[in-house]
């Protein structure tokens, strides 16, 4: 960790003694490898990916009309200022409470670690440690719907597995010293692809590390995934090793190179692994034809969109709410 965001995260840790007071709240956990709500019941994500850091102002109405076409988990970019504003505490508040009323469970992540080792503008895991010791009080008390994605695809490059496990390590156990008790979501290696393995053979060590075993693996499948194998492979692996895993972004293809979106439907579906389709709307040029609506609009669907909420294996057909905002009735 650098000496600034080492900085940053000595003064959130005033935070602490004041979290480690408080009586835990019933949340997510993992149970046989499994991410269980806190009603007791297997939970399965099926849900979108939101750009709030780039787009906060369709971010509500998002939530709202993904919940209408069957979504039950929303997975939202944050940003802690380092590449992009930054997302204030006092809009994650927002962000949840419409959430909530929506009836998705949220997963939250930051955005500005994407691709540290390999692009300079990317933060150290670090800088988004800071940042989670400024939302701790939103936080607090929102364990049975909130998951913790601590950064989105935070190592690539000339990043070791030593170092992805040693960041991670570090990371898990800071946010439980800041009194952080959700279910945190861990971003594979390589642009999270985990091409090189790295996040598959070390999962075991990290999720050991967490002193409240509750982890939750989160896969992209994009262009490393282009023939259904190696969608099976990556997620057998994780089967017999009985830990979480969930597709937490994905598309019908990247950048011209091919997805096997079919066998991730498919195999998803037979394996109760959870998946979040990237994204909602407003991607740039050259990946426009992974928005899932046109122009933010939800009655508008894109092709990648009819086949992600309609098709076979789709959100509408597998899509089960969290019984959570019910009261567990």
């Amino acid at each position: 960790m650098g000496m600034n965001a080492a900085r940053k995260l000595g003064a959130g840790l005033a935070f602490a003694s004041i979290l480690a007071a408080t009586p835990a709240v019933a949340g997510f956990s993992v149970r046989d490898g499994k991410l269980v709500d806190a009603c007791g019941d297997a939970f399965v994500a099926r849900g979108v990916n939101l750009p709030h850091a780039w787009k906060p102002r369709a971010t509500g109405k998002a939530i709202r009309e993904s919940a209408v076409l069957g979504s039950n988990t929303v997975r939202v970019v944050l940003s802690d200022g380092t590449r992009w504003r930054r997302t204030s505490p006092g809009a994650v508040r927002r962000i949840l409470a419409q959430a909530r009323r929506a009836r998705q469970v949220v997963v939250l992540e930051v955005h500005d670690t994407t691709g540290y080792g390999l692009e300079p503008k990317a933060a150290h895991i670090g800088s988004a440690l800071a940042y989670w010791a400024r939302l701790a009080p939103v936080l607090r008390g929102q364990e049975s719907f909130v998951l913790v994605n601590i950064g989105n695809e935070p190592t690539a490059g000339t990043a070791t597995p030593a170092l992805w496990l040693e960041a991670h390590r570090t990371a898990v156990v800071a946010l439980r010293a800041l009194g952080l008790r959700h279910t945190l979501v861990i971003d594979a290696h390589d642009y999270g692809q985990d091409r090189s393995g790295t996040m598959r053979d070390k999962a075991a060590e990290l999720f050991a590390a967490d002193p409240l075993r509750n982890l939750v693996f989160d896969v992209h499948m994009y262009e490393a995934y282009g023939e259904a194998r190696a969608v099976e492979a990556y997620l057998l692996a994780f089967e017999a090793a009985r830990l979480p895993l969930i597709v937490g972004e994905f598309g019908p293809d990247h950048r011209g190179e091919p997805v096997d979106e079919e066998a991730i439907f498919r195999l998803s579906g037979e394996m109760g692994v959870g998946y979040l389709g990237w994204s909602w709307s407003g991607n740039a040029p050259e990946v426009a034809d992974l928005d899932l609506v046109e122009r933010f609009d939800g009655r508008r669907l894109t092709p990648w969109g009819k086949r992600f909420f309609d098709g076979t294996g789709g959100v509408r057909e597998t899509s089960r709410r969290s019984r959570v905002f019910s009261g567990c009735r």
